[in-house]
């Protein structure tokens, strides 16, 4: 008994022993875990994005919401009206919008690395050589908009329709100008990541918006004219109030030194980004609008046409692509401006620490889509149209569109980052090759030749999808991370040394 007492108190200390080592592994292994997902996600640069991409979500919507306005007052008018205001405002993002929103794209690698580096003077030359460079965009725009009814008339569009669209943006030429001044602006402030106060800059417009096209239609007698008028206004008012902001605000003293002639110096170096910046957003842009065109020529056209239009990126209805592709684009510049910033700071590793969070919440933003165009897409479709065929056709198209939001989600975030990065030559090309070579070949093929119809336009767009977003993550990961060295002063020639 006195033997077995004393090896008792050893045992128990083996014991504690080897549970002190397993207690040990547990922690060690627990840490483990925890550095692992801290490695994909971590907390708090998480809520910094999507604190920073809700209030750009929100101002993108506003503004989105001013044509999708215009175009539902001027179908209380009639019909013709409602289809001239349409295809106008078809023809306005085809050939204006999508260009002065790519140009202005320009300002997210200079203003976002400039600031970053600390080179706060030049962020203010920087956006005066934007705007320049908008407002000569602005002229050859507008100049085209103005031969707008016999170019409609030329790619087979109703002529009626094609003299009411070109009455439509005759009066929309001022928003034309407002619009690109505007995505400048927008483009110096998410930068510097001042984004609450652009909501009240586009909410506020809208407002007026609603107010000034309800009167001009019912009170002023202003006609067809008037919503496009609106328009106008209500978009220089927002650019008046944003430059007011910049202008007068303390919080920009660094920024913003007043305007300078330095900027013109800068106009011709700056289309070295600006010009592939618009490229890759019209390349897209204008994919989605072809396939429209396509769904035209479908035996069963109206229904193929109503279909695809539910589905496709437009400004004048508030369609599928077009709202997750807002929800997306505040992401996207949020990685624009974090991966610009810590660029510019010299800061790789947490630019790319940054891509990783962005991506997880993109696929997060992806699924969450999928959920609900998966379980609500007959209620979605039902806000389109009451007719029990298309909401069955919309029905059998839903795997596809999911397909493609969910691709969609990710492409936009990864697009983001080679603006931050000063890439965008590389996502021209490849936006080029992936619609133009593969995508849109496909969905004839599929489409028409094989018989898929409507479904095989979007699969043929799927494709598309894939090839770019396998590229743009090519890119991202195999292509050298280093901030662009930037000039400080006229004086040393080039926008980028």
């Amino acid at each position: 008994m006195g033997e077995e007492g004393a090896a008792a108190p050893l045992l128990d200390g083996k014991l504690n022993a080897r549970r002190s080592e397993n207690g040990d592994g547990e922690a060690a292994a627990a840490a483990g875990r925890r550095r692992w997902w801290r490695c994909l996600w971590d907390a708090e640069e998480a809520a910094g994005q999507v604190a920073f991409a809700a209030p750009m979500v929100a101002t993108s919507m506003a503004f989105y919401a001013i044509p999708l306005v215009s175009v539902m007052y001027a179908g209380r008018i009639g019909d013709l009206e409602l289809a001239g205001a349409t295809l106008g405002n078809s023809w306005a993002t085809v050939t204006g919008i999508a260009l002065m929103t790519g140009l202005s794209g320009s300002l997210e690698t200079l203003c976002g690395q400039g600031y970053g580096a600390k080179v706060y003077r030049m962020l203010g030359v920087y956006l005066q050589a934007s705007i320049i460079t908008s407002a000569l965009f602005s002229v050859l725009v507008s100049l085209l908009w103005l031969y707008t009814e016999p170019l409609l008339i030329f790619l087979h569009q109703d002529p009626e329709v094609s003299r009411m669209a070109a009455v439509f943006l005759r009066y929309t030429i001022p928003a034309q100008f407002a619009f690109g001044f505007i995505q400048c602006i927008l483009r110096f402030l998410q930068t510097q990541s001042v984004v609450m106060p652009l909501v009240a800059f586009s909410l506020l417009p809208l407002v007026f918006h609603v107010g000034i096209t309800h009167a001009s239609v019912h009170y002023l007698g202003l006609g067809f004219a008037g919503p496009a008028m609106s328009t106008s206004l209500s978009l220089w008012l927002s650019f008046i109030m944003l430059a007011s902001y910049v202008m007068l605000s303390t919080r920009f003293k660094q920024t913003w030194a007043g305007f300078s002639t330095e900027a013109f110096q800068y106009v011709l170096p700056g289309l070295k980004l600006a010009v592939p910046s618009a490229m890759m957003v019209c390349f897209e842009y204008w994919a989605f609008e072809i396939l429209v065109l396509l769904a035209g020529l479908m035996p069963d056209s109206q229904m193929s046409t109503s279909i695809i239009a539910m589905c496709v990126m437009q400004p004048d209805s508030a369609n599928t692509e077009s709202i997750s592709y807002m929800i997306t684009y505040g992401f996207a510049a949020a990685i624009s401006t974090r991966v610009s910033n810590e660029l510019g700071a010299g800061n790789i590793d947490k630019a790319k620490k940054a891509l990783k969070v962005t991506l997880a919440l993109s696929l997060l933003l992806g699924v969450t889509f999928l959920l609900l165009l998966g379980l609500g897409h007959n209620l979605w479709a039902g806000l389109f149209s009451k007719s029990e065929a298309v909401i069955s056709a919309f029905a059998s198209m839903t795997p596809f569109l999911i397909g493609s939001v969910v691709l969609d989600s990710t492409q936009g975030v990864l697009s983001g980052v080679s603006r931050g990065c000063g890439w965008q030559h590389l996502v021209a090309w490849t936006n080029l090759v992936a619609f133009y070579i593969i995508g849109l070949p496909l969905s004839l093929l599929l489409g028409f030749k094989l018989g898929f119809h409507t479904k095989g336009l979007w699969m043929g767009q799927i494709c598309g999808l894939l090839c770019q977003n396998a590229v743009l993550l090519f890119i991202t990961l195999r292509t050298k991370w280093e901030r662009l060295e930037l000039a400080t002063n006229s004086k040393e020639g080039d926008l980028i040394c």
